[in-house]
């Protein structure tokens, strides 16, 4: 489990040492800082979950910290530690949503108590926020996700084909959710209490497709040993899902358009009709009206199937859900592999709006588990990202304005030498007060502060 990241802001050197001390005893990451300046300079490089802020300092007070802080790092939370004497103070600090406070002097026990309840807290925030979105995707349509007009589209679909049993062909480019919509399709069917049964068609042998569709006898053939049911059979009064259908032999489209036709089959060596009443969902990235005059799919079964059809749109087709789509990625990797990553900054996003994504949507889930994996902060940055970034492979076919370009490279060099003003001057040839301003200009974050 990921420590704790706590910084302690007390203008008190043994107060500051002190507690420094107590807690990194009891396993914290902890840091301190001897004024509230050196707390808001130190949040714009560093990630932390809990500020032990001090109300009464010189400078910049306790108080003006936390405001700080809630407005742009709402994610931190604050334990306020206060004389009797300003207990208003630390009343009013729980206004602006401070966790508690602490009145000085104080048991260290009671410090880890606290800080105990409140890890627990976040812990349960993140999973509650997490299950929440977990069951409303899937109690609707199994984790598809989309604001898009394109996907709401798909939805729609889905809602008016509920009440039919008819086949359906879905088509589309790899990693595009094809199997999720199936199942969508499924769960919001009259056949949902039934089982959902998939085969994909281009992963299972030619020679073994036929008894893993139809099942076999015994002593049906060699290695034979005992009857078993086959994909079909198991899918019984529910669904089958025959995945990547432009793969399947010219054999088996015969054998298949049968069963559409007939509404039974035969185990392989067996003799007892077997009456198919699943449903029947296709999916394929072939292009079958190609396959058809290459002679490679059969006219007949694409008919029987193409009942009613639809094409899932690729992400480069619907980019306004990629936040959506990215943020639920990132809540999901980081439960279920614990890591503390909780934001995506701006120009990351930006990056993943750039990018065209061949993969889709599969692509998109595996570049943010990878980036989740590899980030050192809480923040995921355009450096965490496997994917060729945005205006520097897009450049390569497609038109910029000089500004872009600019806005770009200076964010770059920044990011990569941690926002240091003067170094970044240097290695752009220009001075600091120009810098300056081309940041103002274009509005350039530190992604430590997104």
């Amino acid at each position: 489990m990921e420590q704790t990241r706590i910084l302690v802001v007390d203008d008190e050197l043994v107060i500051r040492e002190s507690l420094t001390g107590w807690l990194q005893r009891d396993g914290y990451h902890v840091e301190n800082v001897p004024s509230g300046e050196k707390a808001i300079d130190l949040l714009k490089t560093k990630s932390f979950d809990l500020l032990l802020l001090d109300i009464q300092m010189d400078g910049i007070s306790g108080m003006d910290v936390l405001k700080h802080v809630k407005e742009f790092y709402p994610d931190i939370d604050a334990i306020m530690i206060t004389a009797y004497g300003s207990i208003p103070s630390a009343v009013q600090a729980m206004k602006y949503h401070a966790f508690d406070y602490l009145l000085k002097p104080f048991d260290p026990e009671e410090l880890g108590v606290l800080i105990q309840k409140l890890v627990n807290h976040r812990a349960k925030i993140k999973e509650n926020l997490f299950l929440k979105e977990d069951y409303e995707q899937r109690t609707r349509f199994e984790s598809m996700i989309g604001q898009s007009r394109p996907m709401q589209e798909i939805f729609n679909l889905i809602e008016d084909i509920k009440d039919t049993e008819t086949t359906v062909l879905i088509t589309g480019e790899t990693g595009t959710g094809k199997g999720l919509a199936a199942k969508a399709i499924h769960s919001n069917s009259r056949v949902s209490n039934g089982p959902f049964v998939s085969v994909n068609c281009g992963a299972i042998p030619i020679h073994i497709m036929e008894s893993e569709l139809f099942g076999h006898q015994k002593g049906a053939f060699t290695d034979a040993k005992e009857t078993r049911k086959g994909r079909l059979e198991l899918a019984g009064s529910g669904t089958l899902f025959l995945d990547e259908i432009g793969e399947i032999s010219m054999r088996m489209q015969i054998d298949l358009l049968q069963i559409l036709e007939d509404k039974i089959f035969y185990r392989v060596g067996g003799t007892q009709p077997i009456t198919a009443d699943f449903r029947v969902i296709a999916a394929t990235n072939a292009n079958l009206e190609q396959a058809i005059k290459n002679r490679t799919f059969r006219e007949d079964l694409y008919y029987r199937l193409n009942v009613i059809t639809f094409t899932m749109p690729t992400l480069r087709e619907r980019k306004e859900d990629i936040p959506l789509l990215a943020k639920h990625f990132l809540m999901k990797t980081t439960q279920e592999i614990n890591r503390g990553v909780e934001r995506i900054s701006r120009d990351a996003m930006d990056e993943l709006m750039l990018y065209e994504w061949p993969g889709n949507v599969r692509e998109l889930s595996n570049a943010i588990e990878r980036a989740v994996v590899v980030c050192k902060t809480r923040t995921i940055t355009p450096f965490d990202l496997p994917i060729v970034k945005g205006l520097e492979n897009e450049l390569k076919n497609k038109y910029f304005s000089l500004n872009d370009v600019e806005k770009h490279h200076i964010s770059k060099i920044l990011n990569e030498n941690s926002w240091n003003i003067s170094k970044s001057a240097a290695i752009l040839g220009i001075d600091r007060s120009t810098l300056y301003n081309k940041i103002k200009l274009y509005d350039l974050k530190n992604d430590r502060d997104k």
